[in-house]
């Protein structure tokens, strides 16, 4: 299914559909602040384990990461934030940056890396907030598969190459090219691992 959500004005009975795919293990494909991407509830392995398939990676060795609807929820999913730290994810969220931080007890198994941290963000952009607000709960964020940027800022292509694979293509209007900014947070000094959309000062 294509979807339209208005970027500004999210439709409620449209964000509901959104919400009701996702809970019931249903995958989607989505507007960020920066490119679209697949995701699903992060609380249902089997949506995570289906997205993988689609990208064909191992959900073990994938560094998967999710969204967030502010910083007391990002504060949830990660563990031990110290003050300094709080104050630098302050300063840019929300906005085109993915963090990587030690993953809380409260992150599920399957999205956890090998060194126990995940990715988390907060995007610069209503619907994906809505619908995380409506779902109570953050969704995952994994980049769309292959090299062809230009085809994935279009959602009527998006739904042509991937519309027979995933339950809902939202289409939220034409989309970004860059992705985000990453940033390792689990060292003394953050270091940015890809440089995107993003301009990282600390």
């Amino acid at each position: 299914m294509l979807l339209e959500i208005h970027p500004k004005n999210p439709q409620p009975k449209h964000i509901k559909t959104v919400v009701d795919c996702l809970s019931s293990g249903g995958i989607i494909i989505y507007p960020t602040d920066t490119v679209y991407g697949f995701g699903c509830d992060i609380f249902h392995p089997k949506a995570v384990e289906r997205i993988c398939r689609i990208k064909n990676i191992d959900p073990a060795k994938a560094n998967l990461s999710f969204i967030c609807n502010n910083l007391s929820d990002l504060s949830k999913y990660a563990k031990s934030i110290s003050t300094p730290t709080f104050r630098l994810l302050k300063n840019h969220i929300p906005g085109p940056f993915t963090f990587i931080l030690p993953a809380s007890k409260e992150v599920p198994k399957i999205l956890k890396s090998k060194k126990d941290t995940i990715g988390l963000r907060v995007p610069d952009k209503l619907i994906a907030l809505e619908i995380i607000k409506a779902l109570g709960h953050p969704i995952l964020s994994s980049s769309l598969p292959g090299d062809m940027v230009e085809d994935y800022t279009d959602p009527d292509r998006i739904h042509e190459i991937f519309g027979k694979q995933v339950d809902i293509v939202v289409d939220g209007g034409i989309g970004g090219m860059d992705y985000s900014t990453i940033i390792d947070m689990t060292h003394d000094v953050p270091e940015i691992t890809r440089q995107g959309a993003g301009e990282f000062t600390h």
